[in-house]
């Protein structure tokens, strides 16, 4: 296995542990999903890929594409650095929304509105960052990482649109009007 497919894995791997580690210090969530419909939906989208497989194009698509050859040093650098960008920013935007992060539409104790440091630039940047990190492994790694990024895409803009309506009812003043100067989920784009 090349180098830059063990970075890819590594930079997956720190991601996972920061957010399971982070996610202790949240505040308490009061309102919002009950977690296992987050549970249920997870296991649906795990279900869907797994029951994608077994369809016989799709199992051969993606034999071949596991057989396929790495592509070139440079791609692979290409992608390890989007996965490393995508990552540092999850985290930074993790860290600029501190105790108020939660499970996507859930409602928090003693909510706050924040719109500074990763925030500043697009409404959603855990999910751009995410996608970018997810975009990375495709270019770098394979193709075998193209559904959970297709998947994630569709997952977030329906999540990001649930979550800006509850934002709109919790900072009725606030949030339009941040919505007004940013981005869902790219800068000046989206």
């Amino acid at each position: 296995m090349p180098v830059a497919h063990w970075i890819i894995i590594a930079f997956w791997l720190v991601f996972i542990v920061y957010w399971g580690l982070s996610a202790l210090s949240a505040k308490r969530s009061v309102r919002g999903t009950a977690w296992w419909r987050h549970m249920v939906i997870r296991l649906a989208i795990a279900a869907l890929i797994m029951i994608s497989v077994q369809i016989p194009a799709i199992r051969h698509a993606l034999q071949a594409a596991l057989s396929e050859r790495t592509g070139s040093l440079l791609v692979q650098v290409i992608g390890a650095s989007l996965v490393a960008l995508g990552i540092s920013f999850a985290i930074a935007a993790r860290v600029s929304i501190g105790r108020n992060w939660g499970m996507p539409m859930s409602r928090k104790e003693d909510p706050e509105l924040v719109t500074g440091g990763p925030y500043a630039y697009v409404r959603h940047p855990i999910y751009t960052s995410i996608l970018t990190a997810l975009l990375g492994s495709v270019i770098g790694y394979g193709v075998i990482w193209l559904p959970p990024l297709l998947i994630s895409l569709a997952y977030f803009i329906y999540s990001a649109r649930r979550e800006e309506a509850l934002m709109c009812e919790q900072f009725p003043t606030q949030y339009p009007a941040y919505m007004q100067r940013t981005k869902m989920l790219l800068p000046f784009v989206l």
